[in-house]
């Protein structure tokens, strides 16, 4: 884990429009994450070798990591056809994980693993820092590797 400072950002992409929630998300039936990122693969094209990159931003928290919250899958290529938000200015606990294959089986453990620690971290009550639940998002930073950032106090 590290600290950095990040700057506002605008994230344009497909969103869930209406909240949802860990516990929605853990039942296919209400689940929307999956099918966000399955519309924003087919819709948006992301140019990876031009150093293009992907974010799944959470955002317009309902209150702490029980409440219902938005997802936007995005990119920063502005596309005034697609949903944007802003990515909040301000300080973020950083989750990394590199992983050995690419495929997508592997990649969707990898970000469940990332998220658990996450879930473990800011569970423990004498945790160092503190989420402030403005937004967070994970950054795909390479075919292997991804990064959660998690806004804090």
């Amino acid at each position: 884990m590290r600290i950095e400072e990040i700057e506002e950002k605008l994230i344009y992409g497909i969103s869930t429009r209406t909240r949802t929630s860990n516990a929605n998300e853990m039942h296919p039936k209400t689940a929307k994450i999956g099918a966000i990122w399955e519309a924003f693969d087919e819709r948006v094209d992301v140019d990876y070798r031009s150093g293009e990159r992907v974010y799944g931003v959470y955002y317009d928290y309902e209150s702490d990591a029980s409440g219902a919250f938005k997802v936007l899958a995005g990119s920063e290529i502005a596309d005034e056809q697609l949903d944007a938000v802003k990515i909040a200015k301000g300080r973020y606990l950083v989750f990394s994980k590199t992983f050995e294959q690419s495929d997508n089986h592997t990649r969707v453990q990898a970000i469940i693993t990332t998220w658990g620690e996450v879930w473990n971290y800011f569970s423990d009550e004498h945790s160092q820092y503190k989420r402030s639940f403005n937004t967070d998002f994970e950054f795909y930073k390479g075919r292997n590797e991804i990064e959660i950032y998690i806004s804090i106090d």
